[in-house]
């Protein structure tokens, strides 16, 4: 997500007043120190990113970054050049200078604050100005903001005095790095940008002014925002004084505290009124701190939460920006009683909540976006979520777990306390966790036809999840993928209906089992199905998201070809219980219906019609990130349109005060029932309850060694091995010999970004050492082999006994990734030159590592093994187990691998099917290998009919799988339309338990690869 920072220039050299030098002169008797120069827009600092030093931009999206430039201007207040930039933001975006993360922090603590000239342009508009203190560097350090309003026109000087930034507490680090703006140690500055409007800006010379004022360099800050306690308990709120720099006080502090009236709950009756007063004299070391003691009353009648505000007036030093406050709990109220069916403990809370709570229950909020956490209480909203490389600094579980916590300590200061559910894009681990276990993506797991391992995926996935406080977990995916343009295509398990069902076994490794009774465990979450329903059907070239060509695009289907193939998987999870769904992006176009494209978030045919009454759907509904603004209309219509289709939880990043107050506006207007609401919050809390989240709000991190573990990556590395598809091996090449001499070449070879692709760390992915895993060459060179790596294979190829090239795409997802937005299904120039130059030299394997089927057909001649390896995530051990034979090759091609992009789409069950490979190819190296010939697969035929009339799946599935592997063995290379086409219709038979006809259709396959 968001990248602010802020710094010093590092280049500035002579123009620079040394800062350790600055701080020194200001004590020796200048009482004003000279202004230093922060950035003068001369082109002394470049735009360049961390860890150099320099400028860069930054957005929630690709068109959300503005542009900058360093344009000349005959009116510049300082030198000849200002900073220019235009912008037109959607979510957000602005810019950021760094300092050099490899040179030392800057002092600014001798000054009084930063000014800047800025060239007015009368938008009215809040200008955010960051600053960062303390840390590592300026990615990884306290973030400071204060803001400017842009109401005049021309040149202006504007100051920003230290005392008016205040502690970004939605920015991590999680509790601070001491939560104290120290200025001795800062990292830069940030400036984000209006949202919404298109404009252009103007700004120059951002300088450091003034003189510290000694008096205001002192703060007091209390441990906590909110502090519940049992009625008739003492709530103990402790103050806490500190100093830039760390120094001892001055001069003293005094902080006056009373407990306010002004709350809902009752002096007298419900907490014995609290006035005094705190003193830190002169000389008080800083982080000293005190304690204010609030004694709480009890009486005998059952209560909603109370409040008491204690009010803090300080003298000598900055007051807390949030005024603390008392919480005496709810208590004795039905919906309380853990004895209680949850059916009559939500009845009874629902019957006592507010229209404007029940709208927050249905609100879903960025963290991102609460930069006044104080919000979550005052809107009761029910939900955040962090979108995709949406993470606390450090990146740690303790970290996520502390920021999860504080969000929820908010919650409790709302009337019923209920607790937040707190949501992550956990697609294949917990992908935005640095150090998590990364699974194969969807696509690899299809591929291994191992139900019960994705069912161990899960459970892995679910536990590393669930011990960083996270509870809900927006996967899986079930997406059938139909054409492999798609930027989500590795999403799905595959490009058939059963082979997706047969997947979602990771529904109970997520939730354990389908009647919910495991969802309080400290290693399950809820589970999302998506994205309902049909987007892995969309039309290429329909998509109407900027510049994307398929994803979020067009579904044109008949009736029965939707449910068919895209509804059934969502019936199969919602026999399986899972807890939540995530309509589409994409528009649904039902041919014969008369509608037209419909977009999914406004479908109650489909949310209300089909899910929740024809399937039985009791979760609840969450939109995609701000699904419902695609809908046509005004905010109003897109509020009443998909909460009547059936949507229960909008998710809303940034604009979740307008989304509850315009539901809130459309019940009160009989323009969205009050039942259609009631439902939903009973939806909604139906699932916190089966959570324990009433219960245990807060994060049980007792789960937390594990994260990472060596049994966790072992469940990751047999995916790994399991998804590897062996489409091609001449001449046995494979598997390896320890003792060959092996050269290892390509761009893929040796990135752990690059294998395990978008959705890994930030949303889409990145290039590099971008957590902790094992990439192929490690895995091979800690297999034993004797291995020699060149990445461009320039290296020298003589006296090796084969090469291993690996090759494939670098990371992207959704719609970024679509064929057609810049990316294509070709190979680089630079693979297929080092596959040339390696399998000239001596006998090779080819590694495809991709997220969809790359176009080879150019390269299959001089190859003599192919291997898909699709996305393997962080154990590329798990490769190398195959490749040297430590487990044999066992994986089947989830989706048809196409001869040429014109052939796309192309799917098993086509009328017309010549393919590069179909849909279930996969060699093996086992040792034993079926011989035979028509006769044994007449036999088998028998057996699998056997099966059939008497439900042996066992029986049937290893009758089918011996007749695949004798066929392949004789297909060989010849693939040809009339061999790929029954065979492959085969893998769908066997998928769908029609063991007969998948042995039948083998035999076809057999026949037509002898003529």
């Amino acid at each position: 997500m968001r990248r602010t920072a802020l710094l010093v220039s590092a280049t500035l050299l002579t123009s620079l007043l040394p800062l350790a030098a600055a701080h020194a002169a200001a004590g020796a008797g200048d009482p004003v120190p000279a202004p230093v120069p922060v950035d003068r827009f001369e082109g002394e600092v470049p735009f360049a990113a961390q860890p150099a030093e320099g400028i860069f931009t930054w957005g929630g999206d690709n068109d959300d970054p503005p542009t900058l430039a360093l344009t000349a201007r005959a009116d510049a207040p300082e030198g000849d050049k200002v900073l220019t930039g235009s912008y037109d933001i959607s979510g957000y975006g602005g810019f950021t200078h760094d300092f050099a993360a490899d040179r030392p922090a800057h002092d600014w603590s001798a000054h009084q604050g930063v000014r800047l000239w800025w060239d007015g342009r009368n938008t009215g508009k809040k200008i955010p100005f960051e600053i960062k203190d303390g840390g590592a560097n300026g990615e990884a350090s306290e973030l400071w903001t204060t803001s400017f309003t842009d109401d005049f026109t021309g040149w202006k000087q504007i100051e920003l005095p230290f005392t008016g930034f205040t502690y970004r507490t939605d920015y991590q680090p999680v509790g601070g790095i001491d939560q104290v703006l120290g200025l001795t140690q800062m990292w830069g500055y940030a400036l984000t940008l209006p949202v919404g409007v298109t404009g252009d800006f103007a700004m120059d010379d951002v300088e450091l002014y003034g003189k510290a004022d000694q008096s205001r360099r002192a703060s007091v800050t209390t441990d906590a925002a909110v502090y519940p306690v049992r009625e008739g308990r003492t709530a103990d709120v402790e103050v806490t004084v500190a100093t830039t720099g760390a120094a001892p006080l001055d001069e003293p502090v005094t902080v006056t505290y009373t407990t306010d009236p002004s709350g809902t709950a009752t002096a007298g009756k419900d907490y014995a009124p609290a006035t005094g007063e705190l003193t830190f004299p002169a000389g008080t070391a800083s982080g000293t701190t005190r304690t204010v003691h609030v004694r709480t009353l009890k009486d005998r009648s059952a209560e909603s939460a109370e409040t008491i505000p204690l009010k803090l007036t300080v003298t000598g030093a900055r007051a807390p920006a949030e005024a603390p406050q008392v919480v005496v709990d709810a208590h004795g109220l039905p919906y309380l009683d853990t004895h209680l069916p949850i059916r009559k403990r939500v009845a009874d809370l629902v019957s006592r909540m507010s229209p404007a709570e029940k709208a927050g229950q249905m609100t879903q909020a960025e963290r991102g976006a609460m930069t006044a956490p104080g919000d979550i209480a005052t809107y009761a909203l029910g939900s955040l979520l962090s979108g995709g490389g949406s993470t606390p600094t450090p990146n740690t579980p303790g970290a996520w777990a502390r920021m999860i916590d504080g969000f929820q300590l908010r919650a409790q200061a709302t009337r019923f306390q209920i607790p937040l559910i707190y949501g992550v894009d956990a697609v294949h681990g917990h992908n935005n966790l640095a150090g998590a276990t990364i699974m194969p993506h969807n696509i690899g797991l299809g591929a291994t036809r191992d139900p019960a391992l994705a069912g161990r995926t899960g459970e892995v996935t679910a536990a590393e999840v669930r011990a960083t406080g996270v509870p809900w977990d927006f996967a899986p995916c079930l997406c059938v993928s139909r054409d492999e343009r798609w930027g989500r295509a590795y999403e799905s398990f595959g490009e058939d209906p059963a082979l997706v069902k047969s997947m979602e076994t990771v529904i109970q490794g997520l939730q354990g089992r389908a009647d919910g009774r495991d969802l309080d465990r400290d290693d399950k979450v809820l589970a999302t199905a998506k994205h309902f329903a049909a987007d892995g059907g969309t039309a290429y070239g329909s998509s109407t998201t900027g510049t994307y060509t398929i994803d979020q695009g067009v579904t044109t289907v008949t009736r029965s070809e939707l449910e068919a193939v895209h509804l059934s998987p969502f019936k199969t999870a919602v026999d399986r219980g899972i807890g939540t769904v995530m309509p589409s992006f994409s528009s649904l176009d039902i041919v014969g219906d008369g509608r037209g494209p419909v977009k999914m978030h406004a479908r109650a045919d489909m949310i209300t019609g089909v899910l929740k009454h024809r399937m039985g759907f009791d979760g609840f509904v969450i939109s995609d990130w701000n699904g419902i603004d695609q809908l046509p209309g005004d905010n109003a219509a897109h509020v009443r349109t998909s909460v009547n289709a059936g949507l229960d939880m909008a998710m809303v990043p940034y604009t979740y005060k307008e989304f509850a107050g315009t539901l809130t506006d459309e019940v009160k207007a009989g323009r969205v029932t009050q039942a259609r609401i009631d439902d939903a919050v009973s939806r909604i809390l139906t699932q916190k309850f089966r959570l324990g989240l009433f219960e245990h709000p807060y994060a049980d991190t007792s789960g937390a060694s594990r994260i990472g573990s060596a049994a966790h990556r072992a469940v990751a590395r047999q995916a790994a091995a399991e998804s590897q598809v062996l489409l091609k091996n001449a001449h046995g090449v494979l598997p390896l010999s320890r003792h060959q001499k092996v050269y290892v070449a390509g761009s893929n070879a040796d990135d752990l970004g690059n294998q395990t692709g978008g959705w890994t760390l930030t949303w889409q992915g990145s290039s590099g050492d971008i957590t902790r895993g094992t990439t192929i060459l490690q895995g091979m060179r800690n297999a034993g082999g004797h291995v020699t790596y060149s990445k461009d294979a320039s290296a020298p190829t003589s006296g090796y006994d084969v090469g291993v090239v690996v090759v494939g795409e670098t990371p992207y997802a959704e719609g970024v990734g679509d064929v057609g937005n810049g990316n294509d299904l070709e190979l680089t120039a630079a693979d297929k030159a080092a596959v040339h130059t390696v399998c000239a030299a001596m006998k090779c394997v080819v590694l495809v590592v991709s997220g969809r089927p790359q176009l080879v057909g150019d390269l299959l001649g001089e190859t003599d093994a192919l291997v898909a390896s699709w996305l393997p995530g962080t154990e590329g051990d798990g490769v190398a187990d195959v490749l040297y034979g430590r487990r044999p090759f066992t994986g089947q091609l989830p989706v048809t691998w196409p001869k040429s992009e014109s052939q796309l789409p192309i799917n098993v069950g086509d009328a017309s099917y010549a393919p590069q490979f179909p849909f279930g190819w996969g060699l093996t190296t086992r040792t034993h290998v079926p011989k035979g010939g028509l006769g044994t697969l007449r036999a088998l035929s028998a057996t699998a009919r056997a099966a059939d009339r008497w439900g042996a799946d066992r029986q049937g599935r290893e009758a089918v799988t011996e007749a695949r592997l004798l066929v392949q063995q004789r297909i060989g290379s010849a693939l040809t339309e009339a061999t790929a086409k029954p065979f492959a219709e085969a893998d769908r038979a066997l998928l769908s338990g029609r063991y007969g006809e998948a042995v039948s259709a083998l035999t076809a396959a057999y026949g037509a690869a002898g003529r």
